[in-house]
């Protein structure tokens, strides 16, 4: 039996997963609903699974972090505390995260077999180039977008799909969240 995978992601409605400028985080457009969903997402046991990038980028900005600071939500902190699994060439153990492992591989095989051997599911916020190739693999059950009310066409960074392959998407939930931000959770399907 294999597990859910889910490929969890923010974006601009142009589809970038962050901005520069003077852009905060959530884009500033945060409130407490989706706050408190993220939180519920954290309820159930999973493994996180994150590439090398993506994991570099979280220890950054949490390493000077405490539990009161504005980029430690009780979400990010509970991510943080779930097991997880770094898809990584160049990254060593120990890792800077607490309960997790560095898999040296290509990330399609590290996720088939995570896929099989787990046995709680599994979910991988951001990792947008490691996410893309899974896609590309079938390996991808869930994509859930978290779409923020803002168009960052000057400011935009990481495109989320860039060099993606076509996918039909069905759409399984989506929720309005604090009255503008929505949450869509597709099962894709190669087109």
């Amino acid at each position: 039996m294999t597990v859910t995978y889910t490929f969890d992601v923010f974006s601009s409605l142009d589809g970038y997963g962050a901005a520069g400028a003077d852009w905060a985080g959530y884009w500033g457009k945060q409130g407490p609903e989706l706050l408190d969903r993220r939180l519920s997402l954290y309820d159930e046991k999973q493994r996180m699974v994150f590439g090398a990038t993506t994991y570099r980028e979280f220890v950054d900005m949490l390493a000077g972090s405490t539990e009161d600071s504005e980029v430690r939500d009780p979400w990010v902190t509970r991510m943080w505390n779930s097991p997880a699994t770094v898809v990584s060439t160049t990254l060593k153990a120990p890792l800077e995260w607490p309960n997790a492992t560095v898999v040296s591989g290509d990330a399609v095989d590290v996720v088939a077999r995570l896929k099989e051997e787990s046995e709680v599911p599994l979910r991988s916020h951001g990792s947008l180039s490691m996410n893309r190739a899974l896609m590309a693999a079938g390996l991808v059950d869930r994509v859930q977008v978290t779409l923020f009310p803002v168009v960052t066409g000057q400011s935009g960074m990481a495109p989320v799909f860039q060099g993606a392959a076509d996918f039909d998407l069905e759409l399984l939930e989506s929720r309005t969240l604090d009255g503008h931000i929505q949450e869509l959770i597709y099962r894709p399907t190669i087109h």
